[in-house]
């Protein structure tokens, strides 16, 4: 798999059918392999954090979910050309494992928000086999991988928040069944109708985060991660 460099964050270059090609092929080899998305406010923090940095450079797939890594690229005369966001990465895997014939399973959320988070997935792409659910208020974690191993699925979504989902999943991953693993954060509450995501015209435009922005001007903090973290571009790029 190709990739490059942000910031000492490696980021994969494919596009949505190319990364579905790899992904699946890695279910036949049963090749375990973590998703991982990468966005501006992620890098900074690996800056500052080298467990989170090994975190994310350790994983076997890192896509480029925000607009902001896809300038970054551009900047330093990079390959990565197109996004590819949390959410539409799962709402990808899903979509051809209901056509290859592949397992799901969902773990993580309120009491309530998978199992609709699995009615609409079915609603979506029929034939699809979730084959599980779990929210993630059970605290035995035993219990929760025997659930998920009697499912027997190929790949397993988990959405507790990053860095949290990603480092129990590299805490289980050895002793679980499913070959693909892909934190989510809070798509299954997209999924279940509770959180709405940006029009499609911001989606298209990669300006979701304005769009959020807007709604939720306690953001700005947050937001101020993507000025900072292009300039760290810039000056890493004229250091060379």
């Amino acid at each position: 798999m190709k990739k490059e460099r942000v910031l000492d964050i490696l980021v994969n270059t494919q596009n949505y059918d190319e990364l579905m090609e790899d992904v699946f092929a890695r279910i036949e080899r049963n090749e375990k392999s973590l998703v991982v998305a990468i966005n501006p406010e992620k890098i900074m923090k690996a800056k500052q954090d080298p467990s989170l940095r090994r975190l994310l450079n350790d994983a076997e797939i890192q896509i480029p979910d925000g607009i902001g890594v896809i300038l970054a690229s551009k900047l330093q005369q990079g390959d990565i050309t197109s996004r590819v966001t949390g959410v539409d990465m799962m709402l990808r895997l899903c979509e051809e494992a209901a056509k290859r014939g592949e397992r799901i399973f969902l773990y993580g959320g309120k009491p309530g928000v998978a199992e609709k988070a699995k009615a609409k997935l079915e609603t979506l792409y029929p034939g699809i086999q979730v084959v599980g659910t779990q929210d993630g208020y059970e605290k035995d974690e035993a219990l929760i991988c025997t659930r998920i191993n009697e499912a027997k699925p190929a790949i397993l979504f988990v959405a507790m928040g990053s860095p949290k989902q990603e480092n129990w999943i590299n805490e289980h991953r050895d002793q679980l069944h499913p070959t693909i693993y892909q934190g989510v954060g809070g798509s299954f509450d997209v999924l279940a109708g509770n959180v709405k995501r940006a029009p499609q015209m911001f989606q298209k435009t990669g300006t979701e985060w304005l769009y959020r922005l807007v709604k939720e001007p306690s953001r700005i903090k947050r937001q101020m991660a993507l000025p900072q973290f292009l300039l760290e571009v810039v000056k890493q790029k004229n250091k060379k």
